[in-house]
Parts: structure tokens; C-alpha cells; sequence
């Protein structure tokens, strides 16, 4: 029988998100019912409200989130009632050709929960990312349910959904950034923070952080940024970056915001050789108009980075467990606790600069 509880939906473009009642049926196969104790308030929820996702409404919001299981459908044989979970929107299948090649990291065919969430009319839900965790329980595939250490903070860990994850993934993963690197990040919002952070887990030498909130850039010296640049504050970026870094540029450069401007900065900051990693989500209709010999003639790598090419069952285990050793400050990315009925505000407090994450808490 399908549970009625208490969540935040987006019922239209750019309307205000609504607490309301929502229909959660019980797990079929394959499925887990998950009762959430935190979840992250993401730009990416954001990009729903207003439309620029796609336009399935109403939206049921939410994907950072942490929680035990409640129940599972038959076939599940890894999760059990009462594990302690972080959700992932990258529930690998295992069969496709990027699975079947070892980089399940790129699956082609991920999983989300095969029934729909309700409103209480039997209208469906879209919930967020295949998620939906702005709600008391919600209901997803059991691969979306990555168990970890059961002591640790829900607020914290749960950030790992999305945001945290795919900054630290673009330093470590995709940008493969190694001991004694220089490393760039344009942009210090939650992503760009967690680049950072990645970038300090993986021993970076010489971290730059790019932004132009003065506040955001003492923020990213927390992280682990070892020098800061105020965008409005200098001629020319590329240049800042340059005399940070012997003339060269640096190792690895990471756009975390994903404009033109922005890319082509981190294109000319890196040293001959060097990459590129974008994780800044772009929108449809930005463009790039560059000369092609300056791609053949610099070398090295351009990199996209989706979720930070995470494997959750791998990366949400370790790095958790370095959050516990209080190697990895998951804590300070957390800017406030807020109650399921404060989404709004919370989306104005991000829009503003003001948080780098306001987490729901249960």
C-alpha cells in the first residue's frame, strides 16, 4: 500500500516549490523505499523550478541526500532494511558496453525506480535526477542506494549525491590530478569547493582558486586553496594564472562554472600539454568560437566531466571514510540545517552567493 507523505514539488516554470502530500508505493522488484534524514539543496534543483532541465512537471525535488532503507522489493539482495545510505543518481547496469569494457563509471543504461511517485490526485511525479528526496521517503532503484559508514552525518555525506562528488571526481578522476600538480578552478561555488578539496585529497602542490565573490575565495582557502585570484580584481585571468605558475600555466585546469568565457580561460591557463576538465554545466545555446590550430598546437587534454565520472560503490565508501579520519571537511560545506518548508528561501539564499549548501534535515 502506498505511503502519503509530506514533500516539495514544482508544479510550474519559475512558480514557487510547494510542500505537499505525496504518494510513495511500496517497493517493487528491484526497488528500495528509502526514509531520508537529509537532503542538499543543489543549483541543479534550481534548473528544475525554472524549466531548464526539461519540462516533465510537476517536479518532485531533491538528490543530495542521505537515509537508512525502509524496505526493498524482491530480487534486492545487497541492501536491507535499516542500511544506512547515500542515494546516487548513477545506479549502474553492469551489461552495457561501457560496463562491459570496465568503466561502469560511463554506464550507458543506469537504473532509476520503475514506478512513479504521486500527489495524492494520481497525478505523476518527475522526481529529480530519478531521486526526489525533498520528501520524508521516496522511492528509488536499490543501485541508487550506496551503503556507508553508519556513524557518519547524514547532512554531510549526503552532499556526496551530486555537487561534492562531481568536483572532487573532476580533480581525481576525470583530471587525474596527481602529487605536485599545479592545479587551477575557475569558479568556487559548491563544485568548484570540491575540486578544491579533491585537488588537496590527491596532494596537489599549488591550488588557484578563480572567482569573483571575495567571499567565495576565502572560502575555497578552507578547502585547501593555496592562492586565490579575484577575477575583478585583474587585467586578464589566463595572465594571474600564469605568474602563479613560472609563466607555464597550470597542470590542470578545472571550469566549474561552464561559459565560453570561463572555458576559454581555463583552455589558455593550462601549460602546453595540460588539461582541461569542464564540470560547469553550459547551457544549449552557448557557443565557442576559438581557432582550431590553438587545439592542435597546445596539446594535451580536454575533458568533460559528468558527476565528477564517480562509481558510487567505490568513491562514496572512501570518501567517507576520509571525512571520518578528518581528512576530507564534508562539515563545512554544509552552510546551514534548514526544515523541508525552507527550499524557497534556500533558493535564494544560493541564488544571492549567500550558502554553499543549505541542507534539509528530518
Amino acid at each position: 500500500m502506498a505511503q502519503e507523505v509530506k514533500g516539495i514539488v514544482a508544479r510550474g516554470k519559475g512558480q514557487p516549490v510547494e510542500l505537499t502530500s505525496v504518494l510513495v508505493p511500496d517497493p517493487g522488484p528491484g526497488e528500495a523505499v528509502v526514509k531520508i534524514q537529509a537532503c542538499g539543496v543543489c543549483h541543479t534543483d534550481l534548473h528544475y523550478r525554472e524549466g531548464g532541465i526539461n519540462d516533465d512537471f510537476p517536479f518532485l525535488l531533491g538528490h543530495e541526500a542521505a537515509g537508512v532503507v525502509e524496505s526493498v522489493g524482491s530480487g534486492v539482495t545487497d541492501l536491507e532494511p535499516g542500511d544506512f545510505v547515500v542515494l546516487n543518481w548513477r545506479a549502474v547496469c553492469g551489461t552495457c558496453r561501457a560496463c562491459r569494457r570496465g568503466k561502469p563509471w560511463y554506464c550507458f543504461s543506469t537504473f532509476n525506480a520503475s514506478q512513479p511517485m504521486t500527489l495524492v490526485d494520481g497525478t505523476k511525479l518527475s522526481p529529480a535526477l530519478g531521486i526526489g528526496a525533498f520528501a520524508e521517503k521516496t522511492l528509488v532503484h536499490s543501485g541508487q542506494c550506496t551503503k556507508v559508514d553508519p556513524s557518519a552525518r547524514a547532512a554531510a555525506v549526503g552532499l556526496l549525491g551530486c555537487g561534492v562528488m562531481a568536483g572532487v571526481g573532476a580533480a581525481m578522476n576525470t583530471g587525474g590530478v596527481g602529487r605536485g600538480d599545479s592545479v587551477a578552478v575557475i569558479g568556487c561555488g559548491g563544485v568548484g569547493d570540491g575540486a578544491i578539496a579533491g585537488a588537496r585529497l590527491a596532494g596537489a602542490a599549488k591550488i588557484i582558486a578563480v572567482d569573483t565573490d571575495p567571499r567565495k575565495l576565502e572560502w575555497a582557502k578552507g578547502f585547501g586553496a593555496t592562492h586565490t585570484i579575484n577575477a575583478r580584481e585583474v587585467d586578464d585571468v589566463v595572465t594571474a594564472i600564469q605568474d602563479l605558475t613560472d609563466s607555464f600555466g597550470a597542470d590542470v585546469v578545472i571550469d566549474a562554472v561552464g561559459r565560453p568565457e570561463t572555458w576559454k580561460q581555463a583552455f589558455y591557463a593550462r601549460d602546453l600539454a595540460g588539461t582541461v576538465v569542464l564540470v560547469g554545466v553550459p547551457t544549449p545555446d552557448m557557443r565557442l568560437d576559438m581557432p582550431l590550430i590553438d587545439f592542435f598546437s597546445r596539446g594535451g587534454s580536454l575533458k568533460s566531466s559528468w558527476y565528477g565520472d564517480c562509481l558510487p560503490t567505490r568513491d562514496f565508501p572512501m570518501l567517507v571514510d576520509l571525512y571520518q579520519q578528518g581528512r576530507f571537511d564534508l562539515d563545512a560545506f554544509v552552510s546551514e540545517e534548514i526544515p523541508l518548508d525552507g527550499v524557497e528561501g534556500a533558493f535564494e539564499k544560493m541564488h544571492h552567493g549567500e550558502v554553499l549548501r543549505s541542507v534539509v534535515v528530518f
